[in-house]
């Protein structure tokens, strides 16, 4: 079976401006004084960001989008199609983010069909997952987590176009975090879900934890089984503080 590629990845949500360059070569600076990490790794700006980050990157740093539409062109004002985010130079988009789902009413239907329109781009999806915390006090979290993974990933999915991130909301920007069996728990129920679903090519697909990780619970968090990197939204703005979460795999 097919071993899956760790991945930390960094969602700047609405913060950056063009200045913001400076810290993404901050970052460059720290990965080549470093020893190698054994992952990818992946900056998500904003979309005014992304043209100017793609091209300073290098080949030690992906760029990725936060959204996309389902479309491929059209009459929809404000929104960014996956093509024109492939053709800015990014290689991956987050679809179905919590705060997307919460602030924008988006269903995991919407959200597969995102996922779709970025594959036939070329682009990696990557498709969260979470539950909330009344969800999780109700012993919900399971349900909701499995019922959005099956109903968020289209046929169309793939371990070479695919990437799966679990962030339980009451964790996102709180400082809280679940216990490492608690990630656990939810990572292996996704796992098996991927391989009941897509065979052997469901071991592939990596499976990313987010929610406030940082560099003080990097090590631990990563550790976990089928825990295959990170998405990371706060301590992914300073190049130190997010260079201190890839310390976790480096050797």
């Amino acid at each position: 079976m097919a071993t899956p590629t760790a991945i930390v990845a960094g969602n700047w949500k609405m913060n950056g401006v063009q200045a913001s360059i400076e810290e993404l070569k901050s970052l460059q600076k720290l990965l080549e004084i470093k020893p190698k990490a054994c992952c990818d790794i992946l900056i998500c700006p904003p979309f005014t960001l992304l043209t100017g980050f793609a091209a300073v990157s290098g080949e030690m740093i992906a760029i990725g989008a936060q959204d996309c539409h389902t479309a491929t062109s059209g009459a929809h004002t404000g929104d960014i199609s996956a093509g024109m985010i492939a053709d800015a130079g990014a290689g991956y988009v987050i679809v179905g983010h919590s705060e997307r789902r919460s602030n924008h009413g988006e269903t995991s239907d919407l959200v597969a069909s995102k996922a779709t329109a970025a594959q036939s781009a070329d682009l990696k999806a990557i498709i969260c997952v979470g539950e909330s915390e009344a969800e999780r006090d109700a012993g919900k979290t399971l349900s909701v987590v499995l019922d959005q993974l099956t109903n968020s990933i289209p046929e169309t999915a793939t371990a070479q176009n695919t990437v799966i991130a679990y962030e339980p909301v009451w964790a996102i920007g709180t400082g809280r975090t679940p216990t490492p069996q608690d990630v656990a728990d939810v990572h292996a129920a996704i796992r098996a879900s991927l391989q009941d679903r897509f065979g052997k090519d469901g071991a592939g697909v990596p499976i990313l934890y987010g929610g406030s990780v940082k560099p003080s619970n990097a090590l631990e968090l990563m550790a976990v089984e089928n825990v295959d990197g990170a998405l990371v939204g706060g301590a992914s703005l300073k190049a130190t503080d997010f260079d201190g979460i890839i310390d976790a795999y480096r050797k």
